[in-house]
């Protein structure tokens, strides 16, 4: 049975998130007068609630997480799974932390074998070694995270200051407080430029009881107070209103209702990701963001550009336009797929605006979602079939495009899969090299070919890139040379095989 917020809690919640807008326009207003006289300072807190699932935090009492996400930034996202990482802490806090997955980072269990931190370190660690000057802070009770306990430290002894505590030997919900009581003691008292805080028990709740429980929604509001005294002590910061901070709070990874996380189910790989601060909308929701944007955003506004080191986005830089994301709104449910949940909006045949999809040489019947290429979201495509790697599309964002010969098949057809994905015609310029960026994802079997074509002024289509191996979440870049006398480019991409894998493209510039 759904769990229903009582009067009390509405109210509680309504307080909490007029108080916070009350506090944030006059911090804005008296930021403003002081920005007349002294300079506005840059800082960041994020605050990591491990195993904490979206939609059971907007069911609970808890007012300050709510408040949030009143005045900031929602947005849902989904992990990986094997065999690029099981959904658990230690790949997950990994990839909050570097910024990068964990095809990057190295972590792929809570083993912490094969972790790389050196090549791609904390953002805290970033910040140190980019900005010394700058004051660090760390503060956790799941002991890898701060201490060199089973596998750690995530966040390294670059640091200015850690506080760590052993909640698997002593328990969360006794830890915990203490990480909320000695933080807020350094955000209010102290000067920490940025910052990160760990809370346990929601995860524990979890194991212990399932995340469709009341227990679970109790450890929710038990932790939201404890956001609360975060969010109090920075407001209480003797210089707060020469100040302007970033909150960020996220989840390494979600709970089936029963109990449990480390599989591939859409439960256990979701995350969240809530934002306020200047140049967040109140209010928005985004489904576009992830995991790795957490450290980007950090980053970001401290003043330390990672560069291309990270796959994270910072939370507010410029959108990129990405045609196939503007398809969302016109994105369907499931027609012959049985795995994926019926309310699932997730899929379209209609490409963007001045994209084409050429199925002339497409077999007949099949399976309607995957009839020749299609537009899909991660939570739509990956629960067509668990546990072939369609998990794994972590560099794909929003909408992509996807040809998956493998479920087409599973329905009645004649013919083959062959299904052409076509560009616009861009300008360019003869003589000039332009480069050809996009996002893949590509699983690959003997039988089945994967193209990209390119032809200039409408002439005949050349192969500039053909995929003979798998390709996993992999950015791509072509140098094209373009031709004296040239005036046009069309990008072609091909797929065809028969009951073979899939190939997906995102993002794809022309630069």
């Amino acid at each position: 049975m759904p769990t229903v917020l009582s009067g009390r809690a509405l109210a509680v919640t309504a307080t909490a998130t007029a108080l916070l807008a009350t506090a944030l326009t006059a911090h804005a207003a008296t930021a403003e007068t002081a920005a007349t006289t002294a300079a506005i300072t840059d800082k960041v807190l994020v605050i990591g609630i491990d195993g904490t699932v979206l939609d059971r935090v907007k069911a609970a009492n808890a007012p300050h997480l709510q408040g949030l996400m009143a005045q900031g930034l929602t947005a849902k996202s989904t992990l990986y799974a094997n065999p690029m990482a099981a959904t658990s802490s230690g790949p997950g806090w990994s990839t909050i932390a570097t910024g990068v997955w964990p095809d990057k980072h190295g972590v792929k269990d809570n083993t912490f074998t094969g972790k790389n931190y050196t090549a791609h370190p904390d953002f805290l660690t970033r910040i140190e070694n980019a900005k010394p000057s700058l004051n660090t802070y760390a503060a956790a009770d799941w002991e890898p995270v701060t201490s060199t306990d089973a596998g750690g430290p995530i966040f390294s002894a670059k640091v200015d200051k850690r506080f760590s505590l052993k909640g698997d030997r002593d328990g969360y919900g006794t830890e915990d407080p203490k990480i909320a009581a000695a933080a807020s003691a350094e955000l209010r008292d102290q000067n920490p430029d940025a910052a990160f805080v760990y809370f346990g028990q929601v995860d524990g709740a979890g194991h212990s009881y399932g995340a469709a429980s009341q227990q679970y929604l109790d450890a929710i509001g038990r932790v939201d107070a404890m956001v609360g005294q975060l969010l109090t002590a920075v407001q209480n910061r003797p210089t707060y209103a020469q100040e302007n901070w970033k909150i960020l709070v996220t989840t390494d990874h979600g709970h089936t209702d029963a109990g449990g996380h480390g599989g591939s189910t859409i439960q256990e790989r979701g995350t969240f990701v809530i934002a306020k601060g200047a140049g967040i909308p109140a209010g928005s929701v985004r489904t576009d963001v992830k995991l790795v944007d957490v450290a980007a955003t950090a980053l970001a506004q401290v003043g330390v550009d990672p560069g291309s080191a990270i796959d994270g986005i910072p939370l507010n830089a410029p959108d990129d336009n990405d045609p196939f994301d503007t398809l969302r709104p016109n994105l369907q449910g499931r027609v012959d797929e049985t795995g994926i949940p019926a309310g699932v909006k997730g899929f379209t045949h209609t490409p963007p605006a001045g994209w084409a999809v050429d199925n002339s040489k497409m077999g007949t019947g099949g399976v309607t979602e995957w009839a020749g290429w299609a537009f899909a979201t991660d939570e739509f495509w990956s629960q067509a079939q668990r546990d072939q790697w369609r998990e794994l599309n972590v560099r794909s964002r929003d909408v992509f495009a996807v040809a998956d010969s493998d479920e087409w098949d599973d329905k009645s057809h004649t013919g083959s899969y062959d299904s052409t994905l076509i560009t616009p015609k861009w300008a360019v310029a003869g003589g000039t090299t332009k480069n050809l960026t996009f996002q893949t994802h590509y699983h690959h079997e003997a039988g089945q070919t994967a193209q990209v074509l390119v032809s200039y002024n409408g002439g005949t289509p050349t192969v500039v890139k053909s995929y003979t191996a798998d390709a996993v979440a992999r950015s791509e870049s072509l140098a094209l040379q373009v031709p004296a006398g040239a005036t046009d480019v069309q990008i072609r991409f091909r797929y065809a095989g028969t009951n073979n894998w899939y190939w997906t493209v995102d993002n794809v510039r022309l630069g």
